[in-house]
C-alpha cells in the first residue's frame, strides 16, 4: 500500500560566499522565493518549513502558489532528490518522476542508449529496461533515429524520446510538476492517453500547476504554499 508521510519537515539551501543582507534584500525586492536563516553562522534558505502532510492510495493532491512558493522544491523532496533539513519523512511504493523528463539524456548517446541511462537514473534495473526498450522505441515513432546521437534530434524528437522513457513504468506515486505536454501535433493524442493510464494507474498524485482548472479536475485535495510553508489545506 503506497503512502507518504511528512511531519514538521523543512528543508534548508546554505548559501556560502553571499551576505545575509544583501540576499535579504533581494528577497525584499521580490514577491516569491523562501526566506533566510542561519545555520551554525552560515546563511541558508528556509525552501520549505514546517510541512506536515498525509498521504494514502487514492489522494490525488495538488500544490498550488505563486513562482518560488515552494511547489518544486517539494515535489523534488518527495521524489527524494532533496533530503530533508530536519523533521520525519517516510515513503513507501515506487515513484516515477515527471517533474523533468530531460533528466539524464545524454547528448551524445543514441536513443536506445539513452533508455538505458535514463532507466538508471529511474531505479530500473537493467532486466527490466532491457525488456521496456522495444515498447519504448516503437510508441516514441523515431524509427532508425533510435540508433542514432540525440544531439541529431530536433527538440520535438527528443520530447517524444524523453516522454517515452518516463511514462513506460508504472508506479504507486506519480509526481508531476505540470501536466506533462509533448508540444508534437503527430505525437499529441497518444502521448495524451498515454498520460491518463500513467495517472489513473498510480495510486498517489502529486500535481504541482498554476492551473486551476487542471487542479479542480485532477485532484480531490490542495495544498496551497507561500514562501515555502503550508498556508490552506
Amino acid at each position: 500500500m503506497a503512502f507518504i508521510s511528512l511531519k514538521n519537515v523543512a528543508v534548508n539551501f546554505p548559501i556560502y560566499g553571499a551576505g545575509a543582507n544583501s540576499l535579504k534584500k533581494t528577497l525584499a525586492a521580490s514577491v516569491t522565493g523562501g526566506r533566510f536563516g542561519k545555520e551554525t553562522g552560515v546563511t541558508v534558505v528556509q525552501a520549505l518549513s514546517g510541512i506536515n502532510i498525509e498521504l494514502k492510495s487514492g489522494d490525488r493532491l495538488g500544490l498550488v502558489g505563486h513562482n518560488g512558493a515552494g511547489k518544486s522544491t517539494l515535489l523534488r523532496t518527495l521524489a527524494g532528490v532533496y533530503e530533508p533539513s530536519s523533521g520525519e519523512f517516510a515513503r513507501q511504493g515506487t515513484v516515477a518522476s515527471l517533474i523533468d523528463p530531460s533528466l539524464g539524456i545524454e547528448m551524445d548517446a543514441t536513443g536506445v542508449e539513452n533508455i538505458m541511462l535514463r532507466g538508471l537514473v529511474m531505479g530500473m534495473s537493467k532486466k527490466e529496461i532491457d525488456r521496456l526498450t522495444p515498447d519504448i522505441c516503437e510508441f516514441s515513432g523515431l524509427g532508425e533515429y533510435v540508433n542514432m546521437p540525440v544531439r541529431t534530434y530536433s527538440t520535438g524528437m527528443m520530447m517524444r524520446l524523453a516522454f517515452s522513457i518516463s511514462t513506460s513504468v508504472e508506479a504507486d506515486i506519480l509526481l508531476m510538476d505540470e501536466w506533462l505536454s509533448v508540444g508534437d501535433a503527430e505525437f499529441t493524442e497518444k502521448a495524451e492517453k498515454r498520460m491518463r493510464d500513467v495517472v489513473s494507474k498510480s495510486g498517489i498524485l502529486v500535481l504541482a500547476s498554476h492551473s486551476p482548472e487542471l487542479i479542480a479536475k485532477e485532484c480531490n485535495r490542495v495544498i496551497h504554499l507561500e514562501h515555502g510553508r503550508i498556508v490552506e489545506q
